[in-house]
């Protein structure tokens, strides 16, 4: 069928609209998507400002540990006879520490080290079996981190001594606020109804075994 000049002109038309909205549609899908992992300008969540709940703050310690404090008696140190106060009780300390005493008990001290002395009565003589039953729930109750590590008796120069080794925490520094893990020898010496109780304290890791010797060999009545 043959087709006037007014059909020819509408299909023309209809051919440019055609291409026209072909084009935008193309143009409009071949944008990308705006992404979603876009970060938004608002706080995070788990921020402390965020409107998410705030994460549980985990407890402190209350006191931190040093680690690999130093605590080794110089193989130089000059020991001096002492004399506990009220008593005839001697013993050695090395030359220097600094003294102190409060309710009853001497203690002479150098940087992480110290050495305690303590003379009561007592009418029979200590064992393994009354110290851990009366001392060691003793101790555990007044000292701070308190771990038993064996009750032994032992012999030392001047006689024999029942020996309680057990771990503590030392006094908290006062500038870093951290203690050290430290390590007592307690000797409990029995003569004619008193007790001598000497307690050596120093850091768990330091090497004093000798000086320690040298304090407990030297305990003795005159």
């Amino acid at each position: 069928m043959r087709r006037g000049p007014g059909a020819l002109l509408a299909t023309a038309a209809f051919a440019v609209v055609s291409s026209a909205l072909g084009c935008s549609a193309s143009t409009t899908t071949g944008a990308p998507a705006p992404s979603s992992s876009a970060p938004t300008s608002g706080p995070a969540s788990g921020s402390p400002s965020g409107h998410g709940h705030s994460p549980t703050a985990t407890p402190s310690v209350p006191h931190a540990t040093e680690f690999n404090p130093p605590g080794d008696i110089p193989d130089n140190a000059v020991f001096v006879d002492h004399v506990a106060p009220g008593s005839r009780v001697h013993f050695s300390v090395p030359e220097g520490w600094a003294r102190s005493t409060s309710h009853g008990v001497t203690t002479f001290t150098d940087k992480y080290n110290s050495i305690s002395i303590e003379v009561r009565p007592r009418a029979h003589p200590p064992t393994v079996a009354s110290t851990r039953r009366q001392d060691v729930p003793e101790l555990r109750r007044s000292v701070p981190s308190f771990v038993a590590r064996g009750v032994t008796t032992v012999t030392r120069a001047h006689g024999s001594a029942v020996h309680l080794v057990y771990l503590l925490d030392s006094a908290p520094n006062p500038v870093t606020d951290k203690v050290v893990r430290d390590v007592a020898e307690r000797f409990e010496f029995w003569h004619a109804g008193q007790e001598a109780v000497l307690t050596l304290t120093g850091p768990e890791h330091a090497d004093n075994v000798d000086p320690w010797q040298v304090v407990s060999d030297s305990l003795h009545w005159a």
